[in-house]
């Protein structure tokens, strides 16, 4: 990956709604995209949150597993790392925890967006905080089609 900005939206995205979003943040503001991939990616059978023998469900109650990701990425460039996510059971998804887990984000401002339709990104990113005490997350925020105030957020 070559560094082209300070800012990297790095997300994951189980149905390509998130994607979506994220790269055209991304390419609205010239700011670095990077996909979160899945070794094995999630068929809507998956995603069932009504099912408790779902992989979702099954994943998002064992706080201590993380789905393995295909790469990783250097985020050493960045001053800024946002991290785009759905809301799973008002949590991010356990492989945003892979994520985390697998670079360097000391010293890095982390913002995180989400795509929902109904939950907040508060208890996501309380989470996030109390599990990673030691990293600066920033106030979440939600987005949809409209990325119109991403630049703002983000730099702001």
């Amino acid at each position: 990956m070559i560094i082209i900005s300070n800012v990297l939206v790095a997300y994951f995205s189980a149905s390509g709604v998130t994607k979506n979003v994220a790269e055209k943040i991304a390419n609205e503001n010239g700011y670095d995209v990077f996909e979160i991939v899945p070794e094995e990616f999630y068929i809507v059978a998956d995603l069932d949150y009504t099912n408790k023998d779902s992989r979702s469900t099954i994943e998002m109650n064992d706080k201590s597993f993380r789905p393995p990701i295909v790469e990783t990425c250097d985020v050493s460039g960045y001053d800024t790392v946002v991290i785009g996510f759905p809301v799973w059971w008002y949590k991010a998804p356990a492989i945003i925890n892979t994520f985390i887990e697998s670079v360097d984000l000391s010293g890095k401002t982390i913002k995180a967006f989400y795509t929902s339709g109904g939950s907040g990104i508060d208890k996501c990113v309380s989470d996030l905080q109390a599990t990673y005490s030691g990293l600066d997350f920033a106030k979440g925020t939600r987005f949809t089609r409209d990325v119109s105030k991403a630049k703002d957020w983000i730099e702001g």
